[in-house]
């Protein structure tokens, strides 16, 4: 039997059809977790707003690059991401944001989501993401299908805020991706504690 369920993850809301095996668990996870409640940091907007303000007018980014990451203290844990976006006339954009008690790989998800929903927002041509996460880059480029509950609807959303712009990602070390890491770390440690 089949039912329709809507779900809202960090400010997307969308519906799709679920077993009634797997809403019960996705129910269970979301109670353990804190997805659906929003954390009190509304960085992200203020920031590209600010962008878009002191440009002084609705230009068009052709081309955006993201370096992203997402971290936990414990898995799960207090999760924080860092996303650092390049190519915007006034600068770049850094994002430290807090996302409650997660997994890590549900933070690098939701790292990812935050870059994409900024280039959409900037009404970017293009975003080429670099992340340290091998699960999330190669489940964004198919090589992997996402057959976990916990993520499926992450990287739906994910996938589908990609097909609104040129969409490209790649994975880097660690140690190439320091800025990013270290603002996933900052929103933990000053949240998380």
């Amino acid at each position: 039997m089949r039912d329709a369920r809507c779900c809202r993850v960090e400010g997307y809301e969308f519906g799709f059809s679920f077993r009634t095996g797997f809403s019960q668990r996705l129910a269970q996870f979301r109670k353990r977790s804190e997805i659906g409640k929003e954390p009190p940091n509304h960085l992200d907007g203020e920031k590209i707003s600010e962008h878009l303000a002191i440009s002084g007018r609705e230009a068009v980014m052709s081309e955006l690059v993201a370096y992203v990451d997402g971290g936990s203290l414990g898995n799960p844990g207090p999760s924080g991401i860092g996303v650092v976006i390049d190519g915007c006339e006034s600068g770049p954009i850094r994002i430290a944001k807090w996302i409650g008690h997660q997994d890590n790989n549900v933070a690098e998800y939701m790292a990812l989501m935050e870059a994409l929903q900024c280039a959409v927002s900037l009404k970017a041509k293009a975003l080429h993401v670099y992340s340290d996460s091998q699960v999330v880059v190669r489940q964004m480029r198919g090589e992997y299908s996402c057959r976990s509950s916990r993520l499926y609807s992450l990287h739906w959303t994910c996938r589908k805020l990609a097909r609104a712009l040129s969409f490209t990602i790649s994975h880097v070390p660690r140690e190439s991706n320091v800025e990013a890491n270290s603002l996933a770390n900052t929103a933990v440690r000053k949240r998380g504690i």
